[in-house]
């Protein structure tokens, strides 16, 4: 039907065919004659045979190529259709796309080569950071098939993602319902049901690593629980295999939050694995009995209110134990005495001091910690401010810092270091930091 060094549309001449299916679809190398660079070249026959969704998601890819850029993606060239004298009395639509000198993994696999952790770390953030791209694009574009063979291993030795053929570009909605495609092995549940999200795309992406590591096809490997069971089969580091594991639960809520919060917990080797222990409490910890902290602690949840810092504030502020109570005494007494001779000054000086006062002693912080996240808020005269909301497995260590006589408890993630506020006192925050790191099962 087409021939090498058949010239399509008058520009493209055939070369090689790459590749072809029983259902109409054939993939060919060519040259751009205009300017001799190698192009790829995607055709579907529209036959009798053919189902309308496939030329809908052939249509849906062109237009969503059209609108990407990014140096790992082939860039989108030309599409055009060809009547039926050429195609031989079917008409065949093409879509043209930069060509991508390599080798896809799906073809280094079945020529027998193996990854080494490196490889796999590389290929894990080269395919995370294209992604990143697609799933902070308004609306977001699922890629819905990532596997060995639409990953390219180029000749400059990065990744390339191949063929949108089931891309989608929208965002899920609860309620509607997209077309089914996948690869079984790959695919994750959910994508089945016709309800595939960004987190889909990172099932793919793990069951894509473990299937290079292993050599096997992930819809080959022993299953338990609906979970890939593969550590028996690899020889890595700890860290990358509770990596891998989150990151194909079958849960969507389990894996990491988006492809961002995947790559950095891959890069940082820390993060709350899937794999450690259930939440047992089994190591009780104890409130000091001055303690006016609640908390409150399930399987799910981690709930935190630290009250205002009260009179040990003004200690804190200037570090110097009962003189900050001496000196905050001193400047109440002044403030008093001037307003009755100079009662402008006198009240600017009170207003002064109490609005300071009350910044420094009426700010209470509630935490929450769920699966997932942390949600920081605090509280100043009944009203909340300054919400701030992090993923769990950006954090790294829980750590207690020191002013003067005052103790805090801090968290530190990846890029940043939080104050979680509050005047505690040593074994407060001992303790208050035990409880954060056996929820977050930080310990050990």
């Amino acid at each position: 039907m087409f021939n090498n060094l058949q010239i399509l549309q008058e520009k493209y001449q055939l070369q090689k065919q790459l590749g072809r299916t029983a259902a109409g679809h054939q993939t060919w190398l060519a040259t751009d004659v205009n300017t001799e660079e190698k192009v790829t070249i995607k055709l579907l026959a529209f036959s009798p045979q053919m189902h309308w969704e496939e030329l809908k998601l052939f249509e849906r890819e062109a237009q969503v190529l059209q609108t990407l850029d990014h140096p790992r993606i082939p860039k989108y060239r030309d599409y055009f259709d060809l009547d039926k004298q050429i195609g031989e009395g079917v008409p065949w639509f093409a879509l043209v796309q930069d060509y991508i000198p390599g080798f896809s993994l799906q073809e280094l696999l079945e020529q027998g080569k193996r990854f080494s952790e490196a490889k796999i770390r590389k290929i894990a953030q080269e395919t995370l950071e294209i992604l990143i791209y697609l799933h902070q694009l308004c609306p977001p574009v699922l890629h819905r098939d990532l596997k060995p063979s639409n990953l390219i291993l180029g000749e400059d030795e990065h990744i390339y993602l191949i063929d949108f053929g089931a891309v989608q570009a929208q965002a899920a909605v609860t309620g509607v319902t997209f077309t089914v495609v996948g690869t079984s092995g790959y695919a994750p549940l959910e994508q089945f049901w016709g309800r595939a999200v960004a987190a889909s795309d990172l099932y793919a992406l793990g069951a894509t690593l473990i299937h290079l590591l292993t050599g096997i096809s992930p819809a080959d490997l022993p299953h338990q629980d609906s979970r890939i069971q593969f550590r028996d089969r690899v020889n890595l580091q700890p860290d990358l295999i509770d990596w891998l594991e989150k990151i194909t639960e079958l849960a969507v809520e389990k894996r990491f939050a988006n492809a961002e919060v995947a790559l950095k917990a891959l890069l940082s080797g820390r993060f709350i694995s899937s794999t450690k222990k259930p939440k047992s409490f089994t190591n009780k910890l104890f409130q000091p009995y001055t303690s006016r902290i609640q908390l409150e602690q399930n399987e799910r949840q981690l709930k935190i209110k630290i009250p205002a810092g009260g009179l040990a504030r003004f200690n804190e502020v200037f570090n110097a134990g009962c003189g900050g109570l001496f000196v905050y005494y001193l400047l109440f007494s002044f403030s008093f005495i001037l307003s009755a001779f100079t009662p402008t000054i006198g009240l600017f000086i009170w207003s002064f001091v109490g609005v300071y006062a009350a910044l420094l002693c009426g700010t209470k912080t509630n935490i929450s910690f769920e699966e997932n996240t942390l949600e920081l808020t605090r509280t100043f005269l009944g009203k909340k401010y300054g919400k701030q909301t992090y993923f769990n497995s950006e954090i790294i260590d829980i750590f207690i810092q020191r002013t003067g006589s005052i103790f805090q408890v801090g968290i530190r993630t990846i890029n940043h270091t939080y104050n979680l506020g509050g005047a505690l006192s040593q074994d407060e925050a001992v303790w208050l930091a035990g409880e954060i790191r056996q929820w977050l099962n930080l310990n050990g």
